[in-house]
């Protein structure tokens, strides 16, 4: 991999380069060129220049470019996977799923970019248009910036490159600096894809760094859409500086999922199982906040900690892996401390991988960055562990009377991002589906549920705009309006 930074037609030189670590013993995996205020400053001239360029491109040499670019990612998934349990410290399970995804999302948005079609528009309902012809037309916005979380690295930058090109519209990677090698690889691999195609290698230039290189390229008043993925606390600052011009935020949340009831308890159990503890916890849309009716509140909690064992803690390589190290350290000291302070306020730990006498922490791995898969009830709301965003493999259980007081304790959040309800009752279903104030409502199925084509995306702290190629295509692009009186 190049140890210039893949900015402008030919890469420059990098201010810095920085070592990226595997999470799970803290060893040295790669290094990643730096880049400075400047360098944010340079690709943002550089993308400026192609966007011409970019925005005349057919839609035919868009939807090529696309599917070659698909096919160069495929050609590389080995190496790509390889890379994202490394640099992320994911379960090798979770990186293919991440792989298979982001090839998915790279198909959906080649298959968009001939559906970007406009409309015919009635001119003559007033009388002042009578006898003209009116329609409209979808054309890029200009220069994005795409700024990715650590999580999944290679399909966040996915679902921004991917439409951004489809669009006809240059674009400026900022990975985040703990997780920046599978993206420059990629982008390293579309940079080629582009100029195999006759389009300017430019349209798309990753630049990795600090706050000084985002803010610089959010504050620019070239950037014509700002597409984020991170904590709220950073995107109320980016919406901030970016304004007023467009952005699209993905802002995290603390899941939800209620069992109804007459919900198949097995099934809701499995669904805890399965999408609270994936990618480490690490994931905006895993389960946080469990909500079980009297009914089957004993019942699920018994085979729930019963099951948990399941989860199984190691080396991110193997493929028994469930949960392996969070990211860095500074992230595992948070978890533990929120699962301290709310212990300390009153809090039962349900079920626990960890063995006796052990609060984080194992032989095997780095002891710095482990938690165990824990199982709390009786968190107060109050509480960092129930209130905000625990990016960890944390769940939370509490007992509710009804599914509407249920309905009511999900959306007693500052976020709103997706939620899911267990339940054999249409009535309920579409209840939830209604009444809880979240981007998507899942049933029967796990928060966690995505899938890349559908519009995604939250309400209140959990974000603004949509993802998913389609919609992504409507950010990133405006609409011009023609207005004709035939000579």
């Amino acid at each position: 991999m190049s140890h210039d930074q893949p900015i402008g037609t030919d890469g420059v030189p990098a201010v810095a380069q920085a070592d990226v670590f595997f999470p799970y013993d803290g060893s040295v995996i790669g290094t990643a060129p730096v880049g400075d205020a400047s360098s944010a400053a340079r690709a943002m001239d550089e993308a400026a220049a192609v966007l011409p360029a970019m925005a005349a491109a057919t839609t035919g040499a868009r939807r090529a470019l696309l599917g070659d670019i698909h096919d160069a990612l495929a050609a590389n998934c080995t190496e790509l996977q390889r890379l994202l349990v490394l640099e992320t410290g994911k379960p090798v399970i979770d990186c293919a799923v991440e792989i298979a995804r982001t090839l998915a999302t790279w198909t959906a948005a080649a298959e968009e970019v001939s559906r970007m079609t406009g409309e015919t528009v009635p001119l003559d309902l007033q009388p002042l248009g009578a006898g003209m012809l009116g329609y409209y037309t979808r054309r890029p916005a200009g220069v994005v910036v795409g700024i990715a979380g650590f999580n999944y690295p290679l399909l966040l930058a996915s679902h921004k490159v991917a439409p951004a090109l489809a669009a006809g519209c240059p674009i400026i990677i900022k990975p985040s600096p703990d997780t920046p090698l599978a993206t420059l690889l990629m982008v390293e691999l579309i940079r080629d894809v582009l100029a195999a195609h006759g389009l300017p290698r430019a349209a798309v230039q990753l630049v990795n760094g600090g706050v000084d290189v985002g803010e610089t390229l959010v504050r620019d008043h070239r950037a014509a859409v700002v597409s984020f993925t991170g904590s709220a606390a950073v995107g109320h600052r980016i919406a901030r500086d970016a304004a007023p011009r467009k952005v699209v935020l993905e802002l995290g949340s603390n899941t939800g999922l209620i069992v109804d009831d007459d919900a198949d308890v097995d099934a809701a159990v499995d669904a805890v199982i399965r999408g609270g503890f994936y990618a480490n916890g690490q994931a905006c849309i895993s389960v946080q906040r469990v909500l079980l009716l009297p009914t089957v509140a004993a019942d699920f909690t018994r085979k729930l900690a019963a099951r948990l064992p399941e989860v199984i803690v190691g080396d991110p390589r193997e493929l028994s892996t469930r949960v392996a190290p969070v990211i860095n350290a500074a992230s595992a000291a948070r978890i533990a401390s929120w699962i301290d302070d709310a212990v300390t306020q009153g809090a039962r730990i349900v079920a626990s991988n960890a063995p006796a006498g052990t609060a984080q922490g194992s032989p095997a791995g780095d002891p710095a960055t482990l938690v165990y898969p824990t199982v709390l009830a009786n968190v107060p709301h109050t509480s960092p562990l129930w209130c905000q965003e625990i990016f960890g493999p944390v769940v939370c259980l509490e007992t509710v009377e009804t599914l509407g007081a249920a309905i009511e304790v999900v959306n007693d959040s500052r976020y709103g991002l997706q939620a899911s309800v267990y339940t054999r009752s249409l009535a309920s279903a579409f209840a939830a589906i209604n009444g809880l104030d979240v981007g998507g409502v899942v049933v029967n199925e796990i928060p966690g549920f995505r899938s890349d084509i559908m519009p995604y995306g939250g309400v209140k702290d959990s974000g603004i705009g949509r993802e998913g190629p389609r919609w992504a295509i409507e950010e990133f692009t405006t609409t011009r309006m023609a207005m004709i009186r035939p000579a």
